[in-house]
């Protein structure tokens, strides 16, 4: 007899015998080893779904070391159900002791693994965890919307800077040609009237010399708000230099410009500064038909000069 034929033979006395072939003991062995099985099979092809559904995951040797162990846990209840009728021992020898062989080097394995799977945090550290990335992640938001809120203040300090005068917060000399440039030539594409008033704050020079240059400006400051202030909203005021402002009249022709210079004189006579009455000289220029900026101003500038030698606090 071969090893094989050893190996296969079934001739010894069945399990039944010992069960005295009760249907009843029959029944509760038959059926907790089917079930067993059954359990035993299914468990190996939801691991296999699981990995199929889950690409992150995948095999190993632990993972195929875990399959036989239950496969093989299941062999050995579907020979002993077979065994009831038939004496398949040295089958179920071997099955069992493979089972066995397999069952310690998973023990092994997984002893191994046991301060691996300790070191894995828990629910509660995992909550903890979340919790404290939720506070971090507030906490960068909330410094990202300072970080944006600064740079926003800082941009919008920056156009000031660029846009504005630091003293007066008037429009510096550069907007306001800037401007003026755009509004000559709108005024020239549609033909529609364009005036400018070139002002300066007479003898400014002693206000600087008996109080100080603090109190000059002072003086210019007020001075800048009385004319905001008596300004239209279509009307365009910048500082240009030192006393001397600029005012940009958009569709306003020349004898309008000359009742609204008149308006800005008295506002600023009547408006004192520390105690200071401060008076004004304006020059007033319409634009002409293909005039440039250049040419403009320097008629303003010289209508200013003539309101100054006409003895100052007047509108020429």
């Amino acid at each position: 007899m071969t090893i094989v034929d050893t190996f296969l033979d079934g001739s010894f006395m069945p399990h039944g015998h010992c069960f005295l072939w009760r249907e009843d003991l029959l029944f509760l062995h038959v059926a907790g080893d089917l079930t067993t099985a059954l359990a035993y099979i299914m468990i190996p092809i939801i691991l296999v779904r699981l990995v199929v559904i889950r690409r992150d995951l995948r095999f190993n040797s632990l993972f195929l070391l875990f399959a036989a162990f239950i496969l093989f846990c299941g062999l050995t209840h579907i020979i002993g159900v077979i065994n009831i009728w038939h004496g398949y021992y040295y089958v179920e020898g071997v099955a069992k002791v493979a089972t066995g062989l397999i069952s310690i080097t998973t023990a092994i394995v997984f002893w191994k693994l046991l301060p691996v799977l300790v070191a894995l945090p828990s629910r509660t550290d995992m909550n903890e965890k979340v919790e404290e990335l939720q506070l971090a992640q507030q906490a960068l938001m909330e410094s990202n919307a300072s970080l944006e809120a600064k740079v926003a203040e800082r941009t919008q300090e920056l156009e000031r800077i660029a846009y504005r005068d630091s003293l007066t917060n008037l429009l510096n000399r550069r907007e306001i040609t800037r401007i003026l440039d755009v509004e000559i030539e709108r005024a020239q594409r549609q033909k529609s009237p364009l005036s400018v008033l070139m002002l300066d704050l007479d003898n400014f020079k002693s206000v600087n010399d008996n109080h100080g240059h603090q109190v000059g400006d002072q003086v210019l400051k007020s001075a800048a708000d009385t004319l905001v202030e008596c300004g239209r909203r279509t009307d365009y005021i910048g500082r240009i230099g030192g006393e001397e402002f600029l005012i940009l009249l958009p569709n306003t022709g020349y004898d309008v410009a000359l009742a609204l210079a008149e308006r800005y004189r008295a506002s600023i006579e009547g408006t004192p500064s520390n105690g200071i009455t401060s008076t004004c000289s304006i020059g007033v220029a319409e634009l002409e038909v293909g005039e440039q900026m250049e040419k403009l101003l320097q008629r303003a500038d010289q209508a200013l000069y003539s309101a100054k030698d006409s003895g100052r606090n007047t509108v020429k």
